[in-house]
């Protein structure tokens, strides 16, 4: 029997996101890393700095995708709330991780571990750390979802001592070809091709540059002679329409 591609889902936390304040950079980060281990990120969600709507958010991505992966929330201050949200949510006490403590004083020096940085080990219990080697401070796992820092280079730290406990798949690998066409000129083409390769992700992504409307066809699968196939057929579709020469690109 043929084994289900893992999937996942990014919560980003944080008012700071939600005002404009901060502008994310973390899940095109996870999105790229995902896919290159052959998972595939299926939802992403921004929520506020609120427990209701953390505990809700992780109660429904946790029960629907392999894996969920949360940034931000997990620092020093009042406001850092998610690691007893992700508690009520399993519904697991709230404890201080005597190794969390350990790293930490470890890095600030016994005499500067006050109230607000110790709360940095606090986790709920059953947690599993999850190392940081950029300021000590832990994120954590509970089940299947990982709790990550929402400083990106603290967030990638994370994620590299965490990345070998996940189940690998086929790696996500693409196709893109652009042209300067409006996208309703290759509607009915690119439906057809879709038909043909229903293994093959195909996305219509219009821009405009210089004043002159143009298109990226993105296609996305882990086979590469079906994705180079309907690269192949897009690109041929273009040329039908006036496009001299359509170059392909490999990611």
């Amino acid at each position: 029997m043929e084994e289900t591609a893992a999937t996942a889902a990014v919560l980003l936390i944080g008012d700071e996101l939600l005002s404009g304040r901060t502008q994310d950079c973390n899940l095109a980060y996870l999105g790229q890393r995902l896919a290159a281990r052959g998972i595939r990120l299926a939802e992403a969600r921004v929520v506020s700095d609120e427990e209701e709507e953390i505990v809700a958010a992780v109660r429904a991505l946790s029960g629907r995708y392999t894996y969920v992966f949360t940034t931000g929330g997990i620092g020093p201050t009042h406001d850092d709330i998610t690691a007893a949200a992700i508690a009520r949510a399993f519904g697991r006490r709230l404890l201080a991780d005597p190794v969390a403590e350990e790293r930490l004083k470890k890095y600030y020096g016994a005499d500067a571990l006050s109230a607000p940085r110790l709360k940095m080990a606090t986790v709920p219990e059953g947690s599993a750390l999850i190392d940081n080697r950029v300021s000590s401070a832990p994120g954590f796992r509970l089940g299947n979802v990982f709790v990550l820092a929402g400083v990106p280079v603290i967030m990638q730290a994370m994620f590299e001592s965490l990345q070998d406990q996940l189940q690998d798949g086929a790696p996500i690998r693409s196709r893109s070809v652009t042209a300067p066409l409006g996208e309703s000129r290759l509607a009915e083409g690119l439906a057809d091709i879709q038909r043909r390769y229903p293994d093959v992700g195909i996305g219509s992504y219009p821009f405009v540059r210089a004043s002159r409307v143009a298109v990226s066809i993105v296609l996305r699968g882990t086979d590469e002679a079906r994705l180079d196939g309907a690269a192949t057929e897009v690109a041929a579709l273009m040329q039908t329409l006036g496009i001299a020469e359509a170059d392909i690109e490999r990611n």
